[in-house]
């Protein structure tokens, strides 16, 4: 056999195996690594490179030591469900390196962080002052998790007690100029409906380089031509603006009359509009 045919036979072998062993170690191995699978990496990773360029070993001995190393970190994985003292020893534990705003100097030197280093993970969380920290901690993957003091923290419809509609993807409906039957049906719309909310907004379909249809039924496009302004749907907000306006149209009708059965079918109507406001609010302001 020609050494290059050999070489290339070798090469293909190590891949399909390293691909396989990967499989077998989990996801794991790529969105994350303990010390022993930064090892195990390095390891398995040199053995292929020399399974596929030796030209006097069998290739089993290769493939018998991939093996073994790469199932080492499956078995250290069983052990450290089953023991959390193993689990400590081969992912380590976090680290904390500020509380209440304050940077833990003797931790930041324990994780080998300087001060610059420390500054610049925060940027990548948003955060550019210390004192706005009340935990800060290094993870066992290397990433920094961080919790803001509660007067830093982003207000969120919680915090405002306000009900907002569960969150909902979005469906593309038109691509690339195309129009996108599929997501369409599964939303209950068709063609002749893409085609009249582009005619409201005068713009050609292959003039849409994206096309996105909300739970609301609204369309927002994006257009190839980034200097074009698409007017952004209102429908649901003017329907919010007219219901608001009956209600209250319906309380200044109760002041205004003097026949009591009258004042009492006002009211009553105004505080069920205004239930049917309260329930709705959700879906129509987003």
């Amino acid at each position: 056999m020609p050494e290059w045919l050999n070489i290339m036979i070798r090469s293909v072998v190590a891949i399909v195996y390293l691909f396989l062993l990967t499989k077998l170690i989990g996801k794991r191995q790529i969105r994350q690594l303990t010390y022993i699978e930064y090892i195990v990496g390095i390891t398995i990773g040199s053995i292929a490179a020399f399974m596929a360029t030796d030209m006097d070993g069998p290739m089993y001995h290769s493939l018998i030591a991939l093996t073994i190393i790469g199932l080492f970190p499956v078995l250290m994985d069983w052990l450290s469900l089953k023991s959390k003292m193993i689990r400590n020893w081969v992912e380590g534990n976090a680290t904390i390196l500020i509380k209440d705003g304050k940077i833990l100097e003797d931790n930041l030197k324990k994780e080998r962080l300087t001060s610059e280093e420390l500054l610049e993970q925060l940027r990548t969380k948003n955060v550019f002052r210390a004192a706005d920290v009340e935990f800060a901690l290094m993870e066992t993957s290397g990433e920094l998790s961080v919790l803001l003091k509660s007067q830093h923290q982003p207000v969120t419809p919680q915090h405002l007690e306000l009900v907002v509609s569960p969150a909902e993807e979005p469906q593309a409906v038109i691509m690339d100029g195309v129009i996108m039957d599929e997501p369409l049906s599964t939303i209950g719309l068709n063609r002749r409906w893409v085609r009249a909310e582009l005619e409201k907004v005068g713009v050609a379909l292959e003039n849409v380089f994206l096309g996105q249809v909300d739970k609301g039924g609204q369309l927002y496009l994006d257009l190839y031509d980034d200097k074009l302004q698409v007017p952004q749907p209102i429908e649901m907000k003017l329907t919010f603006a007219t219901l608001k306006k009956c209600q209250a149209d319906l309380e200044l009708f109760a002041l205004e009359t003097q026949n009591k059965s009258v004042k009492r079918a006002y009211r009553f109507d105004s505080e069920e509009l205004q239930d049917v406001i309260d329930l709705i609010k959700p879906l129509l302001i987003r």
